[in-house]
């Protein structure tokens, strides 16, 4: 059998940089600053630097990220946040774990937070709208950010999977009142564990942030509010500061694969991803819709190649939310997604090669299906 071809080749990147890491992670080993170390600072202060803020605080995760920018932001019990249906759950929860009520959105083609049904979801309890920039591709954030001026409501982007995406000559991140990143480590830009950071240019939601994640003190013992432990790790931070360096790269390598992808999904007979921003498109994953989705998976393991879907089953139809009582066919297009879509192979450092190996195997998964057609 072939050698197994992962969804995120993390060893790949690993070797490309080892040479780098290893110092930077012996450096904080001997000076024993785990905690709140000059590598944390630093990374902080690069990282606003990248993305164009103002002010970057470090967390432990980004559904922590999540979590304490909606309290930084005054989200408590009673208040709504409107979601997209079509995202991972770490949004629903850190919304729900303020006390919060997740309010759902449908998607549109692009698999992205539909500007156009947020309007008719604003009530008198929305306290602010979370775009997710999905996939690695920025939403319509201008729709979004009007709407919310409108109405005196927050924005908190979620660009867990848009590391250095593009809108308008901007970073995604940069638009709202906050912003989360995750660095899970199959993220653009991974730690080598769990890793977060929250971005603003509100220096009022920095100091909070700053007093949230850290037990509510501005100095050790004493303590201003009720606060958390969710601090980012420096090992974390040190890892972070050498694979930031190379993340604009990183992302041209994911653009050229994927035009590879474009080209050969194309003469399958098959419609690439929608991008409605192709330069600022990051492509964190390259997610395709397929007719017998499933038996595809099933063919694409049988020759040795990972895959994902992201996400079978969206947040209003997940056991957790049942109490929402939202019924199915709520919102039509993130349910018809969940059924069809499919996340290739994808990682800088993917091979032409490998590019034919995934879409040989599309290519007979689509003949195997003509070939029953009357």
């Amino acid at each position: 059998m072939a050698d197994l071809l992962p969804l995120v080749d993390l060893n790949a990147q690993y070797r490309s940089i080892a040479h780098e890491i290893l110092p930077a992670v012996t450096n904080v080993f001997e000076s024993a600053a785990f905690i709140m170390g000059p590598d944390l600072d630093a990374f902080e202060m690069e990282f606003a630097n990248f993305v164009g803020t103002q002010y970057c605080i470090g967390v432990e995760s980004g559904t922590a990220a999540l979590k304490v920018a909606l309290q930084a932001i005054g989200v408590g019990p009673g208040d709504e946040v409107i979601i997209p249906a079509n995202t991972y759950i770490a949004c629903a929860f850190a919304v729900s774990q303020v006390g919060a009520i997740p309010i759902m959105v449908d998607v549109d083609d692009a698999y992205l937070m539909d500007a156009d049904s947020i309007e008719a979801a604003i009530t008198s309890k929305t306290k602010a709208i979370m775009p997710v920039h999905l996939y690695g591709q920025a939403v319509d954030i201008d729709r979004i950010l009007a709407l919310a001026k409108t109405n005196g409501i927050k924005v908190i982007e979620d660009v867990s999977q848009a590391h250095g995406a593009m809108h308008r000559g901007k970073r995604a991140g940069s638009f709202g009142d906050v912003a989360a990143f995750s660095f899970y480590p199959s993220k653009n830009l991974g730690a080598y564990g769990d890793g977060g950071a929250i971005v603003t240019n509100d220096p009022e939601i920095a100091d909070r942030v700053r007093l949230l994640r850290d037990f509510g003190q501005r100095k050790k013992y004493e303590h201003w509010i009720i606060g958390d432990n969710c601090r980012l790790d420096t090992v974390q931070a040190a890892v972070l500061r050498v694979k930031l360096r190379h993340l604009d790269a990183w992302n041209a390598q994911r653009q050229r694969a994927a035009r590879l992808y474009d080209e050969r999904i194309r003469e399958i007979g098959l419609q690439p991803p929608i991008s409605t921003n192709r330069d600022g498109h990051v492509y964190h994953l390259y997610v395709v819709a397929l007719p017998e989705r499933d038996r595809a998976i099933a063919s694409l393991a049988e020759k040795n190649i990972e895959t994902g879907v992201h996400y079978p089953i969206p947040i209003h139809l997940q056991p957790a939310y049942e109490h929402l009582g939202i019924e199915r066919g709520r919102f039509p297009k993130t349910e018809a997604a969940a059924s069809v879509i499919l996340s290739l192979p994808m990682f800088p450092e993917i091979t032409e090669q490998q590019i034919d190996r995934v879409t040989n195997v599309l290519q007979a998964h689509v003949d195997a299906i003509s070939s029953r057609l009357p």
